[in-house]
């Protein structure tokens, strides 16, 4: 016998399905979140303040539960401000310009540079951090300038972000909603970011070659104007205040690599992993981020540290602001629901969608095939608002709720809707989303979407093939 289902379970469901809708019609859906956690807070407490308190309180808890992601993100976004500002950024890329002689070694060295920046600095920042020092050595080798944005999207936020195995904030967020530890849905992550990965930058490069031999490549070079990044944007007096010696700017871009190396290795040797590895590297870059600001500023340093820190979080809630509403909804679905609103779901209960799941495997028979498509479907829908983040929440319960009714592969497919989100609306498809990387490049972000979508559709394609053999 399955669990009985309650009119909390149908309304959550409900909101699933409505808020599916709107993000395929591109509509936002915090507002439909916010009624969503309302209707259950009613059911659940049948009134009136206990349903409007617990409105607050879910987005108290989705806060407290996404506040590390927020700040090391918001940290690292902080750190790389002083580092473009202050050139150290241009001298620790500048040995690798030299490997960068044909244009296959250059779209290849970008991208791979690219990848193992946006590791340690997310995507975001990175193309600030490299784009500017390695985009003209890449276009006098004979790279299109179109091609070395496809190269930094498709590496930086396709590969490093889907998988985020260094900051590991996508996975955390996925992880939670689907009631899995971190460690399991990085390792399920894995060989789907792998595949993902190789057919779709290695089919982007092959496409490039044809087109640009059969002389239908269109570069779709654009002036792009900055409206106003914290990570693009720096004054004339900014810029006469950072002010550090060739030979200092070499060691302390020697020092940082080299703490970020040390980093890494304890990851290893201490076998730190979710919270502890992210604490490791938010440490190191607030660290790195007081000496360099002292070392630059000087008499402003102390100022400037403080100036830089709220840039960073400025960055950071703004690209989590929208996720926060999402996720409180989502994260209702699992152990949030009782901590928030009591234990008012049958004893049997495992959480909603834990629930949902269970009734589903009664109704309709599910295979390892029909939930790898789904999930796939739905990180692609998820990731249309052009957040990536915003989405993965559903993606993981959606995959909490499959893996139930099959009975297995639930790391697998929280991966994979991972990936697909992040993939969608991270920063390679979604126009708006591209901005950065089409504004350091000076082209379209509408041509560099286009050139984007095949290689992008066929690796999620193979990509959603390896996982029904993995579930």
């Amino acid at each position: 016998m399955g669990i009985q289902l309650t009119a909390i379970h149908w309304v959550y469901l409900a909101f699933i399905v409505l808020i599916l809708t709107l993000l395929i019609r591109r509509r936002d859906t915090t507002l439909i979140c916010v009624t969503g956690i309302f209707a259950l807070g009613l059911l659940a407490t049948e009134t009136i303040s206990g349903s409007v308190s617990g409105v607050f309180q879910s987005f108290i808890y989705a806060t407290k539960e996404l506040m590390g992601t927020i700040m090391i993100i918001s940290i690292i976004v902080a750190m790389s401000r002083v580092l473009i500002k202050t050139g150290i950024n241009e001298t620790m890329v500048a040995p690798l310009t030299r490997f960068l002689r044909t244009p296959a070694m250059a779209y290849w060295g970008i991208g791979i540079i690219m990848m193992i920046t946006s590791f340690f600095f997310w995507p975001s920042p990175a193309v600030a951090l490299i784009g500017a020092v390695l985009l003209p050595v890449a276009i006098r080798v004979g790279l299109p300038a179109l091609g070395a944005a496809v190269a930094m999207n498709l590496f930086g936020h396709g590969i490093a972000l889907s998988g985020d195995y260094i900051i590991q904030g996508a996975p955390k967020l996925t992880a939670d909603a689907a009631g899995l530890p971190v460690a399991s849905v990085m390792a399920a992550s894995v060989p789907l970011v792998i595949v993902m990965g190789a057919v779709t930058t290695v089919t982007a490069f092959w496409m490039m070659r044809r087109d640009l031999r059969n002389g239908t490549w269109r570069d779709g070079l654009v002036t792009i104007k900055s409206t106003g990044d914290a990570l693009t944007t720096h004054s004339d007096e900014e810029h006469a205040t950072a002010v550090i010696s060739p030979g200092m700017k070499k060691w302390l871009a020697i020092a940082i690599l080299l703490l970020f190396a040390a980093d890494v290795a304890a990851m290893f040797l201490l076998k730190l992993q979710g919270g502890d590895a992210t604490a490791l590297v938010g440490g190191t870059a607030v660290l790195i981020l007081g000496a360099i600001t002292l070392i630059a500023h000087r008499n402003r340093g102390l100022e400037k540290v403080t100036s830089y820190l709220i840039e960073g979080l400025m960055f950071g809630f703004k690209v989590f602001g929208p996720v926060i509403p999402i996720a409180a909804f989502f994260y209702l679905g699992d152990a949030a629901f009782a901590e928030l609103f009591g234990t008012v779901l049958p004893s049997a209960s495992h959480g909603i969608v834990n629930d949902l799941g269970v009734a589903l495997a009664h109704v309709v028979p599910l295979n390892g095939a029909a939930g790898a498509v789904t999930l796939t479907i739905t990180g692609i829908i998820t990731g249309l608002d052009g957040s990536g983040f915003s989405g993965i929440s559903l993606a993981g319960s959606v995959a909490q709720l499959f893996a139930a009714a099959i009975g297995s592969g639930a790391e697998t497919l929280t991966a994979l809707g991972q990936v697909a989100a992040i993939w969608v609306g991270g920063g390679t498809l979604i126009p708006w989303a591209l901005i950065p990387a089409a504004a350091i490049c000076g082209v379209s972000p509408f041509e560099l979407a286009r050139r984007n979508l095949k290689p992008v559709l066929i690796g999620l394609a193979a990509t959603t093939g390896v996982a029904m053999f993995l579930i």
